[in-house]
């Protein structure tokens, strides 16, 4: 039992004990230039903790300025959170910066149907498509969703609040999805 419990107390040192103030020492990550501020942000997107992923991607363009893989991140966080508005100026200076990147028009996209813009959405999906050479399933079903929404806007009520999801593109960029 005397050995359990120093080998407990043991433990309680070192590797696991707070080391400053209230901070935890975490081998190979505390002070480590090697952590990429946008791959921790994209496992709490994936993990739902979207405040906690959009202060990552935050510190991400602090560290890598606002290039277009911290200005899509940060608006995917703010689509998230619920921000729209700062959303879509940070995915319009996404496109701008790099007309070829197709999750960023996608996430534009979405953000345009959520806010009743359809024809415009359709128009930023229909990019999107292009840009991806047809290659995404889930750009294809936003694309189409789009369509059938803009071809209805004479018939039937648009549907609202359509549920979109993120996902991951290459190396943790996010393209948003709608779910039929």
């Amino acid at each position: 039992m005397l050995t359990t419990l120093t080998a407990l107390t043991a433990c309680g040192q070192g590797a696991f004990a707070p080391t400053d103030g209230d901070r935890v020492f975490a081998p190979g990550v505390a002070g480590s230039s090697e952590i990429d501020g946008l791959e921790i942000g994209h496992r709490l997107m994936a993990a739902g903790e979207y405040d906690l992923a959009l202060r990552a991607y935050t510190r991400a363009a602090g560290q890598q300025g606002l290039n277009v893989d911290t200005l899509s991140a940060l608006g995917s966080a703010n689509l998230k959170l619920g921000r729209l508005g700062q959303a879509e100026t940070l995915l319009r200076r996404a496109v701008d910066e790099d007309p070829g990147f197709a999750a960023a028009w996608n996430n534009l996209g979405v953000i345009l149907m959520e806010r009743g813009k359809i024809p415009e959405a359709a128009q930023v999906f229909r990019r999107a498509f292009a840009t991806d050479d047809g290659n995404s399933d889930e750009i294809r079903d936003n694309l189409r969703l789009a369509l059938a929404n803009f071809n209805d806007l004479g018939d039937t009520p648009r549907q609202e609040n359509a549920p979109f999801q993120l996902v991951r593109r290459g190396t943790g960029d996010f393209i948003l999805l709608s779910t039929p």
